[in-house]
């Protein structure tokens, strides 16, 4: 007998994501310190869209068109630009149904690589149970695609692919079978009791709190705090 359960896999930097594809109908893009958690969070208060770009030259052209936009390059905001990714700075009241358009270091990139797959999703722990429900219900092969940190794998994006995994992989209709899979839902594990503290020596938790952005990483690191799935149609980020 066939085995006709789906696939989720977990693919740990964009510059992996080729030898992934094609084969998954759903992409979840993964970029936990701090863009798919900022844009969660941006949709939870309400932004109507956002466009992702992937570089500060294309944020600078639309900013000059007179849209609301934000860059953010090694965790600082690119000068010229009033916001970065940080999930507070989306919580103005300015933004309230408005589109704005975005361009960061890691997540936005991802976000462009994936771009012609079926569907793309955005993944954080802030939305993670909705996203998990969400997937279980759609019967298609997963990828988990980690932003990383230029182009090299970080333990944070991992664990919180290795977080859609397992619950995936838990309700017997999906089957995994990449190294880098298991390994992600093995570090998910040893990690869920404590994202905080697990991930106190990891190297971008690091480079944030030298910046100061403690306050971002615990919201970050703080699972379940929206139902929002942002979901990629026509180039634009919208609520799905």
């Amino acid at each position: 007998m066939s085995d006709t359960r789906k696939h989720v896999e977990v693919c740990y930097t964009p510059g992996e994501y080729n030898y992934f594809q094609p084969g998954y109908e759903i992409v979840v893009v993964i970029d936990v310190l701090r863009a798919t958690s900022a844009i969660c969070a941006a949709f939870d208060n309400g932004i109507r869209s956002i466009i992702p770009v992937p570089t500060v030259e294309e944020a600078m052209e639309y900013k000059k068109k007179g849209y609301l936009a934000g860059a953010e390059r090694k965790g600082q905001i690119v000068e010229g630009f009033d916001f970065g990714n940080s999930p507070f700075s989306y919580m103005r009241e300015d933004f309230k149904n408005q589109e704005v358009v975005l361009s960061t270091t890691n997540g936005t990139k991802a976000l462009d690589i994936a771009k012609d797959a079926e569907m793309v999703v955005v993944g954080s722990f802030l939305n993670l149970d909705a996203l998990c429900r969400f997937l279980a219900e759609q019967d298609k092969n997963v990828l988990c695609l980690c932003s990383g940190w230029q182009d090299k794998f970080n333990l944070e994006d991992t664990i919180c692919a290795g977080a859609i995994s397992d619950y995936l992989l838990a309700t017997g209709n999906f089957t995994s079978e990449e190294d880098s899979s298991v390994a992600a839902k093995y570090l998910y594990l040893s990690a869920k009791d404590n994202y905080f503290g697990y991930l106190k020596s990891s190297s971008h938790r690091r480079r944030l709190k030298n910046l100061n952005l403690n306050e971002d990483v615990k919201y970050c690191l703080t699972p379940n705090q929206t139902d929002v799935i942002p979901i990629l149609k026509d180039g634009k980020l919208v609520k799905l």
